[in-house]
């Protein structure tokens, strides 16, 4: 009911009398009276005047499944939408709904993760209020091997969701960091349920530093957020809505010809060590290589001092920059 209110007094650009939308929604003015009061305690900005009726005049920067689909075309998203204030992970969030039978293409969105995860089972400081934090469910029908490759897909289309509101030079380190004026921006964490020769799952997680101002000692030295970077605030709700929109119409791509032939060139273009001498970090031992950008399969192509060519598994080495973490 809300969400129809809303869309009501959205399509309006003046006031829309009670009368009209209690006529339009079949219910009472008590009824309509209760979900205005509800709108409005959540942050909306709803006025009201006697014989005119109600205008709305400022929506919050909440996240809710009203909100994101307000900016949804229709159809983009056809498995379920559930948002939570907050939760222990939105990929655990969608391994569960695996396991309940919800369908593919579901997508979970958070306020606040209680436990976050990053690469290499590190946390994901996930604060609430200022940033967002999201999961699919997906159920490709692709070899295993292939589904890694989902990430690179997935660090693209934050990039081009990113560029839909605040545009900056947004950049990937690779595999799948989006970094803005040096410093991490985004996260992606890819899991997967699967046996030898059948996916019956892929998790892309992905957590956004939007609008905060502030991050814990230990990663302050690398991690940003694009406020910070560049004096503009994110709307949430509509960032998720953006991402759901470039990711899908590459997911759509890649499932008639699960590589990234479709999409190396675009990748490279965002890659920001590309061209660069890096420092590839495998078991302890440092190397240094200049990266060329990936091949078909996702893996970094980097080359030595006598010009030989390799490729770099991102499971097998950690990529630096030569002074810092890009």
């Amino acid at each position: 009911m809300k969400e129809k209110i809303l869309q009501i007094l959205s399509e309006e650009e003046g006031y829309v009398s009670g009368q009209e939308i209690c006529g339009r929604l079949g219910v009472s003015r008590t009824a309509v009276w209760k979900w205005l009061k509800k709108l409005r305690e959540e942050g909306y900005e709803i006025e009201s005047q006697t014989r005119k009726g109600y205008r709305l005049l400022g929506r919050p920067d909440i996240l809710s499944a009203e909100e994101i689909r307000r900016f949804l075309p229709e159809g983009i998203l056809p498995g379920r939408l559930e948002v939570f204030p907050v939760t222990d992970s939105t990929n655990e969030e969608a391994k569960r709904a695996y396991a309940a039978g919800f369908p593919d293409r579901s997508l979970f969105v958070a306020d606040q993760q209680t436990a976050g995860k990053g690469r290499r089972g590190r946390n994901w400081n996930s604060p609430r209020g200022k940033d967002v934090f999201f999961s699919f469910l997906l159920r490709p029908d692709i070899p295993p091997e292939c589904a890694s490759m989902l990430t690179l897909i997935a660090a693209l289309a934050g990039v081009r969701a990113l560029s839909k509101q605040a545009e900056a030079d947004y950049r990937i380190k690779w595999p799948n960091d989006i970094v803005l004026g040096g410093r991490k921006i985004c996260g992606i964490l890819t899991e997967m349920g699967a046996d030898m020769d059948r996916v019956h799952y892929v998790v892309p997680g992905i957590g956004f530093n939007l609008n905060r101002t502030e991050f814990p000692e230990e990663i302050r030295s690398f991690a940003g957020s694009v406020y910070l970077e560049t004096g503009q605030k994110i709307c949430r709700s509509r960032l998720v809505a953006d991402y759901v929109v470039e990711f899908m119409r590459r997911y759509e791509v890649f499932l008639k010809a699960p590589d990234l032939s479709s999409f190396m060139e675009e990748y490279n273009a965002c890659l920001i060590n590309a061209g660069q001498e890096v420092c590839l970090i495998r078991r302890g031992e440092k190397i240094r290589r200049t990266a060329l950008g990936i091949n078909e399969r996702g893996e970094l192509l980097v080359r030595d001092r006598e010009g030989q060519i390799e490729t770099v598994f991102s499971g097998e080495v950690s990529v630096r920059g030569l002074y810092g973490y890009v």
